[in-house]
């Protein structure tokens, strides 16, 4: 950029361009930092000596856990670095050749005009070849780019088709070796030393601190696209949320500590069909308030005290029957009480409404509820009412009946708008992936691996959400991204993705 650039502006927009440029400066400096010396703690735990506290499986699951990490904030120092600056030729290093017994697919990229600007044929006088590793279950395959060298004789120009991009820059795996690795962590649950196990039977034992680096690096390259479908899903009135404890050990610390993954997800009323997940280092209620930011719908969730702040800065509370409904049948189950029989007949009764109404439009679902199911409301009201002054305080009715009276006005709130669900067993049920991945990766090493594995586990269950299959999804998402542009992000989010094929 020339001095002549600047000469049409004024003094006070020079100085304000000054002040920009000095702030973005500020920034990246401030930023590289923070990332030099979060990486400089993960490295030196990775390398100490570890607490004996913790056994052989956990110190192998830490390790894959730091070495993602370690590889994920390399991948944004060097997004923040400024690009080098032209140097003399660097030896590369010498990649060891992939088995010569795997099947190989050739790729030749040509250029699409061998005539010289000159007006002479170019001649082909060699190629560049590179190899990517790729997978399908069980069997490992090799593709083998061929890039021809086109020369013109006269003028002596050097023409070259160019190097596809890739979500990892000059790495050996394809797209979907990548994707293969993200769903078997992420979808499937397995661990990268169960992986790298996995792939030693198909004839490459890809070692686990690879796999990691591969990890890390999706989780930055993928994270714009979890950003886009958190924004999509709180443009929805209506989010529903629910929250599950996972163990989490941060570095330097000899035992695991308690730490939550919430899930957010639309209305199943509404044509938006996602999960999104966010972790958190624990149960606060700042953590959901962060999350919504300046958003005021209608929040359907449990009674946990953490939302509360969020209703009274102007979101709406839209309570969950399934909830009040449980504490009645665990004191049916409990002693056979004939009062909980009562209320679960009637609490039925407003399910048999739901299940009339569930696919209809909104409007008329809300007149049909209005019709039908709020005089069984207004009863089941009354009744709660009376039975709670014969029953005595503290005992275990006293306590199902308030639980439900003092949130009754969220409780009803379902019957005046035809978007909202009775319950909140969607979003309940979107919680269930990690209850089943915890059991097998046992912890999160760190705050970092879990909002990796938060947004990765985004875009896989969303993928699910919309009928598609999470590795052709991850697949393709991984081929595009690098040449995606930022205008057509969105075309990738999941309720949006088509195939490339048929775009």
């Amino acid at each position: 950029m020339t001095s002549a650039c600047f000469d049409h502006l004024t003094p006070e927009q020079l100085r304000e361009l000054a002040a920009q440029l000095t702030q973005q400066v500020h920034y990246y400096k401030t930023r590289g930092e923070q990332l030099a010396h979060e990486i400089a703690v993960l490295k030196r735990h990775r390398f100490a000596r570890r607490s004996e506290q913790l056994g052989a499986a956990q110190l192998s699951l830490l390790d894959d856990l730091l070495d993602t990490d370690i590889a994920a904030i390399e991948a944004e120092l060097e997004e923040l670095a400024p690009a080098p600056a032209a140097a003399g030729p660097r030896r590369q290093p010498r990649r060891t050749a992939l088995p010569p017994q795997f099947p190989r697919t050739l790729i030749h990229h040509e250029p699409d005009n061998t005539q010289c600007s000159c007006g002479c044929q170019l001649k082909r006088i060699g190629e560049d070849v590179s190899e990517k590793l790729d997978y399908t279950p069980g069997v490992f395959t090799v593709e083998r780019h061929i890039r021809g060298k086109w020369v013109c004789e006269r003028c002596e120009t050097l023409i070259q088709a160019p190097v596809p991009a890739q979500v990892i820059d000059k790495g050996i795996p394809t797209a979907g070796l990548l994707a293969q690795v993200m769903v078997a962590k992420f979808a499937d649950h397995l661990p990268l030393y169960r992986q790298e196990r996995i792939f030693a039977r198909a004839g490459l034992a890809i070692p686990r601190s690879t796999l990691a680096q591969w990890v890390g690096r999706c989780g930055v390259q993928l994270q714009p696209l979890v950003d886009a479908l958190r924004d999509t899903v709180l443009e929805q009135n209506v989010v529903h949320a629910d929250e599950t404890p996972v163990q989490m050990l941060a570095p330097g610390m000899k035992k695991t500590q308690r730490a939550y993954v919430w899930a957010y997800v639309p209305s199943p009323f509404a044509e938006l069909r996602a999960a999104v997940y966010d972790f958190s280092p624990s149960r606060a209620g700042e953590h959901v308030r962060t999350f919504l930011g300046d958003w005021k719908g209608k929040l359907v969730c449990d009674d946990f005290a953490g939302y509360k702040a969020c209703f009274e800065q102007g979101v709406t509370e839209i309570g969950c029957m399934a909830h009040a409904r449980r504490k009645f049948y665990d004191l049916h189950v409990a002693n056979q009480s004939q009062l909980a029989e009562q209320a679960l007949r009637h609490i039925g009764q407003l399910y048999d409404v739901e299940r009339e109404v569930h696919d209809l439009l909104p409007d008329e679902r809300q007149r049909i509820r209005q019709e039908k199911a709020k005089p069984i409301a207004d009863a089941l009201h009354g009744w709660m009412l009376a039975q709670r002054r014969l029953v005595h305080e503290g005992t275990a009715i006293a306590k199902a009946l308030d639980y439900s009276l003092k949130r009754w006005a969220a409780l009803v709130r379902y019957l005046d708008d035809g978007m909202l669900a009775i319950d909140n067993n969607g979003c309940e049920n979107q919680i269930r992936p990690w209850a089943i991945g915890r059991a097998n990766w046992l912890f999160a090493g760190s705050l970092r691996s879990g909002k990796r594995a938060a947004a990765l586990m985004t875009l896989i269950q969303s993928a699910r959400l919309n009928g598609h299959d999470p590795y052709a999804y991850l697949k393709d998402v991984l081929t595009r991204l690098p040449t995606q542009k930022a205008s057509g992000l969105t075309e990738l989010l999941p309720h949006n993705w088509m195939p490339a094929s048929k775009v």
